[in-house]
């Protein structure tokens, strides 16, 4: 063992208490299997939102369609990387880019033609070479897109409730096991993903020299609201349960709460990143402001939602790895700055989509080339 080893473990055998297993000092599932969940959670937000559009008709939230689906993309292709990196479904992604293709397919082709070289042939690769914009092919564009994401939404349901399945069914773990688990984990990726779209809506419109609809601004508020009521009451359920249950491994759970988890939990998750977001969004609800206010408040309540769901996450994942299997003992988590599965390993990781993101927005831009505006679809 190496002498950096060595030391590390002997801080964190500082910070241990009670009695835990000489397997349990350290543990093994770092920040990287926190940022998987959370990424892929923003990938399945941002695609239900999207899925409003098409399948439920909410014309309201049509201008962050395309962003919608070009931004679940950019999260996608990053979201293996964490745990490529940590262990040192090419089929999800294909209903999203065959989403893609059929709702870019008419631009690209319009593109093809007048856009200089080189973008005009990687618009003609892209649109395969397709000529076709008449209006029987239009009508097939859009029954394919409705079928895809029809299609896609239980895709999306599977790609972030199956790792919520994953903890929920590891019945040697109090921490993880609960039926209650994926659903969890399901509706706080809902409230990331939508709270993320109306992030980049109010941030790149105004960007691009438009004007924020507030139409559309509200709806995403609206969908964000009932979001976080169920993710808050679900949350509040499966906490509730365990006290019900109250078993052995209660003392050592609230032991581990109120010791190692209470900034991240009880501050950060529960405090800023659900209450304080969730009253917020209510008094918009009852109470008349204006539109510079409720922006600014909405804004605030993303930003505070994003910091919240990636709480819940790290308590999830950390929080399950740090109590000892004799109910008798905490461990501690000590983050590296640098390395595979360090701090800034992580924070790359989640800075990386929105670089892919804005390649995407260049190529395939949501609103339409050079703002011909901004209500494009």
């Amino acid at each position: 063992m190496s002498v950096e080893m060595t030391e590390g473990l002997g801080r964190i055998l500082e910070l241990a208490t009670g009695y835990i297993y000489p397997n349990e000092v350290q543990i093994h599932w770092s920040i990287l299997i926190v940022v998987y969940p959370y990424i892929t959670g923003l990938v399945a937000g941002a695609f239900i939102l999207a899925s409003m559009v098409k399948v439920f008709n909410v014309t309201e939230v049509q201008k962050t369609y395309r962003l919608s689906l070009i931004t679940a993309l950019a999260f996608l292709i990053v979201a293996p990387l964490p745990l490529l990196l940590h262990l040192g479904h090419p089929l999800r992604s294909l209903v999203l880019l065959l989403e893609i293709w059929f709702v870019y397919r008419k631009d690209m082709i319009q593109w093809s033609q007048t856009e200089k070289f080189p973008m005009n042939w990687i618009y003609k690769i892209l649109s395969l070479f397709s000529k076709d914009v008449s209006d029987k092919a239009l009508a097939f564009d859009k029954k394919a897109v409705k079928a895809i994401t029809l299609i896609g939404i239980p895709s999306a349901f599977i790609l972030h409730g199956y790792v919520g399945f994953i903890f929920g069914s590891i019945k040697a773990n109090p921490w993880w096991s609960s039926v209650l688990i994926p659903i969890v984990f399901l509706f706080s990726a809902i409230v990331s993903g939508i709270a993320l779209i109306l992030l980049l809506y109010m941030i790149l419109v105004p960007s691009r020299g438009g004007k924020i609809d507030m139409k559309c601004l509200d709806k995403i508020a609206s969908f964000l609201l009932y979001a976080v009521i169920i993710d808050f009451s679900l949350e509040s359920l499966d906490f509730l349960h365990r006290l019900y249950e109250s078993e052995e491994s209660i003392h050592i759970l609230t032991e581990m709460v109120v010791n190692k988890l209470f900034s991240s939990l009880i501050i950060i998750q529960i405090l800023l990143g659900m209450i304080v977001p969730l009253a917020t969004l209510i008094s918009i609800k009852l109470l008349k402001f204006n539109a510079e206010l409720r922006k600014l408040l909405y804004f605030i309540s993303a930003i505070l939602i994003q910091v919240g769901i990636f709480a819940t996450r790290w308590n999830v994942v950390l929080g399950g790895q740090m109590f000892s299997k004799s109910f008798r003992g905490l461990t501690t988590y000590k983050m590296e700055l640098i390395g595979l599965e360090g701090l800034l390993t992580s924070i790359g990781l989640l800075i990386l989509p929105f670089l892919l993101l804005a390649v995407l927005m260049k190529i395939l831009p949501p609103w339409g080339k050079q703002n011909e505006g901004l209500l494009h679809q």
